[in-house]
């Protein structure tokens, strides 16, 4: 009971986020009316675009020049912002489904995630130990962030893998970096037209939602083709991160096969506490269902995706105003060579992956 109270309280901003929130709103805003005067002023011919996108971009314009003048009074506020509130709007979306439409990914979207998982972090293990030859912790920390849900998912295994610090950091890079990059690319080869041939508008949500690294890469990547592929793309990313639990016991076991330093091998139930679970998934879950079965009224829940779409764009603002340029720099040539072959691998890769599944 101690934990769920504290777990509440840290979605409560204090007085020294406030500074930070308040310009991550007007920011956010700022996106909002902008996507929305941009498809006016263009009778909607700008394709690629949206409020998240923008949010994202401008972000890092303003992240690599001016922010880090001003960047010690918002910090706290800013961070709170790519953090909690980046969960609450994950939890959120959860309004803008039903079990009708998470039932229409089916198992198609299952299979894509448990074969892209799989196939992701297996090749980046081999690749980076035995080919980059790559410490065996930073490999293993930039597979799970690749293989499940980004920066999250490397923060999770850390402490099952007994990272440094700096390899934590690595990792982390590598995911900002070719995330950010998928996450516009993606739409950007959707409107060329590539990808249509052989994935479906339904069919993209799931190549989407099973390939890309962020949970907030996959809703911009989505949500820019349209809704619809939006939802498809959320609903599929999120039974990615919830395979991130089961993930994580499985490493726990195989990086404990010996005896620990008393002697004596971990327990079970040791290991499980290890086991940072996403619960935030369950919640976007739980939302869902209340949503289905509940009769809520048109007027709430129209408050509620208002409501959605400015934590949303908060969120993307934030993480675009804390994505540093230097990043690049500081992962290093051959930890950066192992995220670009398997940023390459998402997109063959998971796309061969995803159009098998359509065929069956």
């Amino acid at each position: 009971m101690k934990a769920f109270t504290q777990a509440v309280a840290s979605y409560i901003p204090r007085g020294r986020h406030l500074a930070g929130l308040i310009v991550v709103l007007i920011g956010s805003l700022f996106c909002l009316w902008l996507n929305s005067s941009l498809n006016t002023w263009s009778n909607g011919h700008i394709k690629g675009l949206s409020s998240l996108t923008l949010a994202i971009l401008i972000g890092m314009i303003l992240g690599n020049t001016v922010y880090s003048k001003v960047a010690e009074p918002l910090n706290e506020g800013v961070s709170f912002a790519k953090g909690q509130i980046l969960r609450l709007a994950i939890m959120f979306y959860g309004f803008k489904l039903t079990l009708t439409q998470v039932a229409s990914v089916g198992l198609p979207a299952v299979m894509s995630d448990a074969l892209v998982l799989t196939s992701t972090f297996l090749i980046t293990y081999w690749l980076g130990t035995k080919w980059l030859k790559v410490d065996k912790q930073t490999t293993i920390l930039i597979g799970s962030g690749a293989s499940i849900c980004g920066a999250a998912a490397v923060i999770a295994a850390e402490p099952i893998v007994k990272a440094e610090a700096h390899k934590v950091t690595i990792a982390v890079a590598t995911v900002v970096v070719f995330g950010t990059i998928a996450m516009v690319l993606y739409p950007f080869l959707y409107h060329l037209g590539w990808l249509q041939p052989w994935l479906s508008a339904q069919d993209y949500g799931v190549y989407t939602g099973s390939t890309i690294h962020e949970v907030a890469q996959v809703v911009v990547a989505g949500n820019t083709v349209s809704p619809e592929v939006g939802d498809t793309a959320v609903v599929t990313k999120m039974i990615r991160v919830m395979m991130l639990a089961p993930f994580l016991l499985v490493l726990s076991f195989a990086l404990t096969k010996g005896s620990s330093e008393n002697g004596e091998k971990p327990s079970f139930m040791n290991r499980v506490q290890q086991v940072k679970v996403p619960w935030f998934a369950f919640i976007f879950i739980l939302i869902v269902v209340l949503h289905t079965w509940l009769n809520m009224s048109a007027g709430f829940e129209q408050a509620m995706v208002m409501v959605d779409d400015i934590l949303l764009t908060m969120a993307m603002f934030a993480l675009g105003l804390t994505t540093h340029l230097g990043a690049i720099k500081q992962a290093g040539v051959k930890p950066l060579i192992l995220g670009a072959i398997m940023f390459a691998w998402l997109i063959v890769g998971g796309g061969l992956i995803n159009i098998g599944i359509s065929l069956i």
